[in-house]
């Protein structure tokens, strides 16, 4: 080709796009540095499965079919960029770099499977074309630049069949090999040279110059995702996906003046930001929110996309040489001059960028995180927000003082004596750990299920099945506490932190074996939360504890019951820990049972409403209720019971069935559900009962 225009091309638009990452590098790290670089041999394997691999894509449907079209030809198509820019330099048009060259044996087989994937990339992009100009999926951004990016792509894999075309018909024959350019070429045939070598140019030129454009085009529009995708999932959390990171020196941090929390956007470390830069704006999170879904303010994906303009918006300032106060010398892009004086100070983000509503909509059940292709997160900054809100400006919903002050002084929810944590097992005979504290097994009951007076039925349930397997258990009593899960995520993190400290002084002095809980957001807290305070736990939730006493033979639960039972999975238990299975083994081994799923289930079954300390405060305003629509779903299922593994959901969803006037179907705790098939002295059941 022209080797002095081919340079010029590459070191101008690659020496602008450097200029432009680099920019963004700079946004990136304005936080601070915060990428994690442990264990890089887990970093790779996730990378190469879910942003090389792309194993979450195939959820998604036609939309993820389609993706996966584009994306593999694009990765196919980056060998034929590097050919093609060597072209630029070289005489040869059949050059490969020797092992590609034109009538190489690799050299054919790549171009029979590239031509393969230039078709497969037109027809990814004609499904998208259609979602955007027909079906106008309502989770997706539709706007322009969708339309440019579809335009670009179809571009490059136009050009590239016409730089074939023209190059087989210059040979005077065209190959196997190459069959989209030979069949171009047979249009050529009566062209003649020189129309034939103007064709090449402009697909090579075309194809070259747009790849080249397209590439500093990347880092100002959602398409950046394609650099960004790898590293985000390479340095996403290997933690589990339940655990929030402990905010450390909390009395340091006030004392010092440091924000508690997320107030402007320059708070955000780099991995935050670089979730910002990776949203591809497709949706999916949005489109699972359960907030979102029913007519709340909070949008995952708008959140992302707001903070993420912003970030943009404001790059000028954020990342202007700082004078020695730590203030920029250049003025903000949201007000101010450019006249060498200091920059006025950022917005806080709330309320001018995301309004309070959204972030107390949220019922942190991971719905968005497990939806997400390219593992951005969303809970950690809801958290982090409403801990700006609730420790730096007292800014918070007004029940959730009740709640605050209930476990500040009473170390429960609700304000309720410590005396009356063991008024459930009236009767029951339940040790204490102070009794028997050599006991292999503490029961920790919880908040719920010591003081609700539905829920106690729960550990009713529990405790004597522990004790028909012959289990050496206690229960804590009036030591128990709070775990503080409801506190952290309402973003009272010195109330959350104050509770833990407690409660793990208390377990560490007893030790035991195993602790079994039946609340998840309680079995969530101990297990994966609490280890950043020294607790050394083996924590195990009952469902798969109940689970592995019946495999053992130690529970046989002989009572039939005769029901249609549709299970509700609990966010904390599925999404946040991965248990789903348990639960559904022991309600399989109650005879006569039938287990329903809903069409919402699993990984994508609905949250009840309750997570995010929502438990406490009335929901944002909305169409409607979050466990309204949850009753709905496991309604469609026509069961006799609802089950659940969970108190709190098991409130939501008694809740849900009586504004649908659905008395006649029970909700009950698969403990309970347990105990009745297995009671010594339980009639033969043809109903569930109350």
């Amino acid at each position: 080709m022209q080797p002095y225009a081919a340079g010029v091309l590459l070191v101008g638009l690659w020496g602008t796009f450097i200029y432009s990452a680099r920019k963004r590098w700079k946004l990136m790290t304005v936080g601070g540095n915060d990428l994690p670089v442990d264990r890089l041999g887990d970093r790779f394997k996730k990378m190469f499965k879910f942003a090389i691999g792309q194993a979450r894509m195939p959820r998604h449907k036609w939309a993820g079919i389609a993706h996966m079209f584009i994306y593999v030809g694009a990765m196919v198509m980056l060998l034929r960029g590097l050919i093609m820019f060597a072209r630029g330099f070289v005489a040869s048009q059949d050059f490969g770099f020797v092992i590609f060259d034109q009538d190489a044996p690799l050299g054919k087989l790549y171009s029979l499977i590239k031509d393969g994937f230039v078709v497969l990339v037109l027809v990814g992009i004609a499904v998208f074309l259609y979602y955007r100009a027909i079906g106008r999926l309502k989770r997706m951004t539709l706007n322009f630049e969708g339309y440019l990016i579809l335009a670009i792509l179809t571009t490059l894999m136009l050009t590239d069949v016409l730089y074939d075309g023209a190059t087989a018909a210059l040979r005077g024959h065209g190959s196997l090999f190459e069959p989209l350019g030979s069949y171009l070429a047979s249009f050529f045939k009566h062209s003649d040279a020189s129309t034939l070598h103007t064709l090449q140019h402009i697909g090579y030129w075309g194809h070259v110059g747009v790849i080249l454009l397209f590439l500093n085009y990347l880092p100002y529009c959602k398409q950046f995702h394609e650099i960004t995708s790898f590293p985000n999932v390479f340095f996403s959390r290997l933690t589990p996906v339940g655990r929030l990171p402990k905010t450390e020196d909390l009395e340091g941090r006030l004392e010092r003046e440091e924000p508690l929390g997320v107030s402007r956007i320059d708070h955000f470390g780099a991995k935050a930001m670089l979730d910002f830069f990776t949203c591809t704006e497709c949706g999916r999170c949005t489109d699972q929110c359960p907030a979102n879904g029913t007519g709340k303010l909070l949008s995952p994906k708008h959140l992302t996309v707001d903070l993420r303009d912003f970030a943009y918006n404001n790059q000028t300032a954020l990342i202007a040489p700082k004078n020695g106060n730590g203030a920029a010398t250049q003025a903000a892009d949201n007000g101010g001059d450019d006249s060498g004086s200091h920059a006025p100070a950022l917005k806080d983000l709330i309320p001018d960028v995301i309004k309070p509503e959204v972030l107390w909509a949220c019922t942190t059940c991971g719905a968005c995180e497990t939806e997400c292709p390219v593992f951005i997160t969303y809970v950690d900054k809801i958290v982090d927000m409403r801990r700006h809100l609730v420790q730096e400006k007292a800014e918070f919903p007004a029940e959730l003082q009740n709640m605050f002050r209930g476990l500040e002084t009473n170390s429960n929810p609700w304000s309720f004596p410590a005396s009356d944590r063991a008024a459930w097992a009236e009767g029951l005979g339940v040790p204490t750990m102070a009794e028997k504290p050599d006991a292999d097994v503490l029961f920790w009951v919880g908040c719920s299920a010591s003081f609700d007076d539905r829920a106690r039925r729960i550990a009713r349930a529990m405790a004597n099945l522990l004790k028909m397997a012959g289990i050496n258990f206690a229960i804590l009593g009036e030591e128990e506490q709070c775990t503080g899960d409801c506190a952290r995520r309402a973003g009272n993190e010195f109330l959350f932190q104050m509770l833990a400290d407690m409660n793990v002084e208390t377990l560490n002095n007893y030790n035991p074996r195993t602790v079994v809980t039946t609340c998840p957001h309680c079995f969530n807290t101990l297990l994966n939360e609490y280890p950043d305070f020294g607790a050394k736990l083996d924590v195990v939730h009952h469902s798969v504890y109940l689970s592995k006493l019946i495999k053992q033979g130690k529970l046989q639960p002989k009572n039939k019951i005769n029901a249609r039972v549709a299970y509700h999975d609990s966010c904390y238990m599925g999404r946040y820990n991965n248990v789903y299975e348990e639960p559904r083994d022991t309600l399989k081994s109650i005879r006569g049972l039938t287990v329903l799923e809903p069409t919402q289930t699993r990984d994508r079954g609905m949250c009840c409403g309750a997570g995010g300390a929502q438990m406490f405060k009335e929901e944002e305003e909305g169409t409607e209720r979050v466990n309204i629509r949850r009753t709905e779903q496991l309604l469609e299922t026509k069961p006799d019971v609802v089950a659940s593994s969970c108190p709190f959901c098991q409130r939501m969803l008694i809740d849900g069935l009586s504004a649908k006037d659905r008395g006649e179907v029970n909700q009950l705790d698969i403990a309970e559900l347990l105990w009745q098939a297995c009671e010594p002295a339980a009639r033969p059941q043809t109903e569930t009962g109350a």
